[in-house]
């Protein structure tokens, strides 16, 4: 793997959840090219029914190669959002990464099929729970995934709703361990969808990281795009301060 590189600012690979595409990550994206960096937010191929998560890191390096040149290259930050984070470990195994940042994440492990995960991971009851504490109603879906955005911005989020294809809900994750590869989990604290005692615990039990936090909902990135930007640039300063002093 190649150091990261301290002259020329980072690359960010931006990987969307499921049933989304690349328009959750425009603010973010817009705050982090107003900061001088390069962004590549991947439209995952999420309603094609032949698409496994093989293709969905396929479509991840191709994006990557379409922006920059080449999908081999140094300075590469990937940041995967909720169901995102089933892709990243398979880009990882397959280009130079030199950060992944797991934003609000569904934390495999290798060769876990993400239709497994809900189980495996103690799912069910921590949603449970998080529904009582927030009274939620069952089908009040803007209240689950968009419970600090503006109400237009709620609106568009369910506009641009995709649908998602089962496939990849049965592939197990292609990679045999966890790539070698400097990892940060950064939690939402107010997030319903993926509770953030239980996205602690699973970042605990699965990668032994202590997540960092920050505000927000589940979709964080809309809600909060320019901390995140400040939380991702402060991770790479510290990703490249370690390697210089390494």
């Amino acid at each position: 793997m190649t150091g990261p590189d301290r002259t020329t600012p980072p690359t960010y690979l931006l990987i969307h959840g499921a049933a989304a595409d690349s328009w959750c990550w425009h603010l973010l994206a817009a705050e982090l090219r107003a900061r001088g960096h390069d962004v590549v937010a991947v439209d995952l191929p999420c309603d094609d029914d032949s698409a496994g998560l093989s293709e969905y890191a396929d479509a991840a390096l191709a994006a990557i190669a379409d922006r920059t040149g080449s999908a081999d290259r140094g300075g590469l930050v990937v940041v995967a959002h909720s169901f995102g984070a089933f892709t990243a470990p398979v880009v990882c195994d397959r280009t130079p990464v030199e950060l992944l940042v797991l934003l609000g994440p569904q934390i495999p492990l290798p060769g876990e099929a993400p239709g497994d995960w809900w189980a495996n991971t103690g799912y069910p009851q921590a949603r449970r729970e998080q529904d009582i504490r927030d009274g939620r109603a069952e089908d009040d879906m803007a209240a689950l995934f968009a419970n600090d955005l503006p109400p237009t911005l709620v609106t568009e989020v369910f506009r641009r709703g995709r649908h998602q294809a089962d496939k990849p809900f049965g592939d197990p994750v292609p990679v045999t361990t966890w790539p070698d590869v400097p990892t940060r989990v950064l939690l939402h604290r107010d997030d319903r969808f993926l509770p953030a005692d239980f996205v602690r615990r699973v970042a605990r039990e699965r990668l032994g990281i202590e997540p960092d936090e920050m505000p927000g909902g589940h979709l964080g990135m809309l809600g909060h795009p320019i901390e995140l930007a400040d939380r991702l640039d402060a991770y790479w300063a510290g990703r490249t301060e370690a390697a210089r002093r390494a």
